[in-house]
């Protein structure tokens, strides 16, 4: 191992997007490969809280998450930085944070990888309502969305059509304003928040976050954004403007609807959203290696906010 790792502590959500039901027997015998004590749970009755809990508190040197963001992010919040490293593998539906750590390859190859060559990194993350995001936060009407995504991946497809629909009718029926820095304030149907690890406009060791108010005037300015973000960069549509912030706020008129980390949320109608520096510690091969893999993509240039 790169790293010394003498007790591994891993997390097999087989109800997850995309672990099988072989991945904690695949897991297992990968693990016994490298020595060491090392515990496979498969939480049980959909108690995933309690299974990760129990992990943490076993102490073990790393905890290796393979299920969604969701997970990661609330593995992170619970070690955070004094607690064991994570390694969060690919496990989920959108698997953002494992693809900004590892890159595009499978679980059992970055785990491999990880066990071989890692080493320890300090990630920072954002913080909104006392909630933390690894990788991104999306506040406002983009955000209603997310319960659609989630009942497609359970597999029901007239729940998620229904859902859809009703987020649609809603998406355009209030605004966000915003201040980032104290000195940017304007107004947006969305914003969105990435953190240095995922942003293509910003490198790892950037101290900030970047903010993007997404501000379509109808459903053909909406459709566009998406089409942008499919075939090129959503940055690039005139609807969009993405700045580096440190600081923000955010208000609406009622509770403000969320997606952090892939994962949904309700937020309060005033929320702050900070950069922080050092939230966690992950386990992960040297950043060559991530490149390799098709972690990094060319980094765009992103104005400060002013």
């Amino acid at each position: 191992m790169g790293a010394t790792i003498r007790s591994i502590e891993l997390i097999a959500n087989t109800a997850s997007g995309s672990v099988g039901a072989a991945a904690p027997d695949e897991a297992r015998a990968l693990l016994a490969e490298f020595g060491g004590k090392a515990n496979v749970c498969v939480p049980e009755g959909g108690d995933l809280a309690g299974c990760l809990q129990a992990a943490i508190d076993r102490a073990p040197d790393l905890l290796v998450i393979l299920a969604g963001d969701g997970t990661a992010r609330a593995a992170a919040e619970l070690c955070g930085m004094d607690g064991p490293m994570i390694a969060p593998l690919p496990g989920g539906t959108m698997n953002m944070l494992p693809k900004a750590v590892y890159g595009t390859t499978d679980w059992k190859a970055a785990l491999r990888d990880t066990l071989e060559h890692g080493e320890e990194r300090t990630i920072g993350g954002g913080v909104v309502d006392g909630r933390l995001f690894l990788v991104a936060a999306i506040l406002g009407s983009g955000a209603l969305l997310a319960p659609a995504r989630e009942a497609v991946r359970e597999g029901r497809p007239v729940i998620a059509f229904h859902r859809a629909r009703r987020a649609w009718r809603r998406a355009f029926s209030g605004r966000l304003r915003y201040s980032l820095d104290g000195a940017t304030r304007g107004k947006a149907e969305a914003m969105t928040f990435m953190c240095p690890i995922a942003s293509r406009a910003l490198n790892d060791d950037d101290q900030f976050l970047e903010a993007a108010a997404l501000d379509p005037t109808g459903v053909a300015e909406a459709l566009r954004i998406g089409l942008h973000s499919v075939m090129g960069d959503w940055r690039d549509d005139p609807a969009v403007e993405a700045v580096a912030c440190r600081h923000a706020r955010v208000w609406a008129s009622s509770g403000i609807p969320a997606v952090l980390d892939g994962e949904p949320a309700r937020l309060k109608a005033s929320v702050q959203v900070s950069w922080k520096s050092a939230v966690t510690r992950v386990l992960a091969p040297p950043k060559q290696d991530h490149a390799e893999a098709g972690g990094d993509a060319p980094k765009e240039t992103v104005k400060a906010a002013s």
